[in-house]
C-alpha cells in the first residue's frame, strides 16, 4: 500500500510517498480502508521530535481517520466490512484505575494514533474496534476527518475542564487552527462571549463567521492592551491556551480573579516563566487537558453529526502531496483543518 511517511526527523521535506506493507488484522482490531485523514500540528511535532530509535521506520502520522471497514479481526461483532466509520484517535488500556473510572485520556498507557503507533496517512490502518464510530451516510469522509481529535480536545477543554458558563468571557488563542475553530463553536454553544486571537484580517472575518464575538490580530503589538480595554481591565474568565512559551505570561495576566487557564499545547515552546504570586493572590486555576474520555468523545460527535457543531476544512491534499500539506500547516497558512485524502478505492 501507499503511505506518506518519514525515516528521519525534520521538516515537511522529510515526508515521502512510500510503498509499505499493509497492516494485518488481529483479535479485536479492524482494518480500515482510509479515505481521508486530518493533519494536526501534533503531526509536525511527531515529525520533528519523535525518537526514531523507538518507533518503527518508516513512520507515518495521522490521527483523524475516516474510511470504510475492509476486514474485521476475531472477537469483533459490532462492525462489518463495508461500514463507514470515523476513528477515535485515543489509545488506552481499559484496565487501569483511570480507565475503570471512565477517564481514558488519563490512562497510564495513553497514546494517540499517529504517535504511539502508525497512523492514517496511508491507504489502510488497523485500529481497535472499540475506537470506531459509525459515520452517517450524509457525512463526507473529508468532513469526518476534520473532527475527531480537535473537537474532543475542544470539548474537554471548554466544557469539562474550564466548565464555561453562560455569559463568561472566553479567550481562545490559535483560533484559526483545528482545535481553535472547534473551541469557538463549543464555547458559543456553552453561552460564552468568545474573543478569538488570529493572524490576519481575513482570518478575523472567518472566526467571526464561526461565531466569535470579537476577533483580535496577534500581529498587532497592542492586542493584549485591546483585550484589557474590552474587559474594562477586569480580565477574561477563561483562556484556552495552546501557544505555550510566547503567550504564557500574558495569558495569565489576562485572567480575571478566579479565572481559569486551560492548556493543551505548546507550539512556541514548552518552558515558560510563571509569576507565582499572581496565581495565589488572584486565586487563578491552571488546568491541563489532553484529548477526552470516551463519553466526551461520543457526546461531541453526536453534536457534530446533528449539525450543531461544524467541521472546518481548509484544503485537501493527496497522499503524494502530503509534504505540501505539512508545509502549509507549518507556515500557518491554513484556517481550520488540512485534510490528506488517499483516493483509495
Amino acid at each position: 500500500m501507499k503511505a506518506a511517511g518519514f525515516y528521519e526527523n525534520g521538516g515537511p521535506e522529510k515526508i515521502q510517498l512510500l510503498d509499505v506493507s499493509q497492516p494485518t488484522t488481529k483479535a479485536g482490531l479492524v482494518l480500515v480502508n482510509v479515505k481521508a485523514c486530518g493533519l494536526n500540528y501534533f503531526d509536525l511535532q511527531v515529525l520533528r521530535e519523535a525518537d526514531i530509535n523507538a518507533i518503527p521506520l518508516p513512520f507515518w502520522g495521522g490521527a483523524e481517520i475516516a474510511g470504510v471497514i475492509a476486514e474485521v479481526g476475531e472477537n469483533v461483532d459490532q462492525f462489518k466490512p463495508g461500514d463507514r466509520v470515523v476513528v477515535n484517535p485515543g489509545l488506552f488500556c481499559g484496565r487501569c484505575k483511570y480507565c475503570i473510572a471512565g477517564e481514558e485520556s488519563l490512562c497510564v498507557e495513553f497514546g494517540i494514533i499517529g504517535d504511539s503507533v502508525r497512523g492514517g496517512f496511508a491507504e489502510y490502518v488497523a485500529v481497535p474496534a472499540s475506537n470506531l464510530l459509525l459515520l452517517p451516510e450524509s457525512f463526507s469522509y473529508e468532513d469526518a476527518a476534520a473532527v475527531p481529535l480537535v473537537f474532543q480536545t475542544a470539548w474537554r477543554a471548554v466544557v469539562s475542564q474550564a466548565k464555561v458558563r453562560p455569559g463568561e468571557d472566553v479567550l481562545i488563542l490559535g483560533a484559526s487552527g483545528g482545535v481553535g475553530t472547534a473551541a469557538i463553536q463549543v464555547a458559543k454553544l456553552a453561552g460564552a462571549r468568545v474573543i478569538a486571537i488570529t493572524s490576519s484580517e481575513e482570518k478575523m472575518l472567518q472566526v467571526k463567521n464561526l461565531g466569535a464575538d470579537i476577533a483580535l490580530d496577534r500581529n498587532e503589538a497592542d492586542y493584549w492592551e485591546q483585550l484589557s480595554q474590552l474587559t474594562n481591565q477586569h480580565g477574561v474568565d477563561v483562556v484556552i491556551e495552546n501557544v505555550g512559551a510566547a503567550t504564557w505570561s500574558n495569558s495569565i495576566n489576562s485572567l480575571a480573579k478566579g479565572g481559569r487557564l486551560v492548556t493543551y499545547g505548546r507550539t512556541t515552546g514548552r518552558l515558560a516563566e510563571t509569576d507565582i504570586p499572581k496565581i495565589f493572590w488572584r486565586q487563578l486555576h491552571i488546568i491541563g487537558t489532553t484529548m477526552a474520555n470516551r463519553n466526551e468523545f461520543n457526546e461531541v460527535m453526536k453534536l457534530v453529526f446533528n449539525g450543531k457543531l461544524q467541521p472546518v476544512v481548509d484544503k485537501i491534499f493527496s497522499l503524494a502531496d502530503a509534504h505540501k500539506a505539512y508545509q502549509r500547516l507549518q507556515d500557518g497558512q491554513h484556517f481550520g483543518k488540512i485534510i490528506i485524502k488517499t483516493n483509495n478505492g
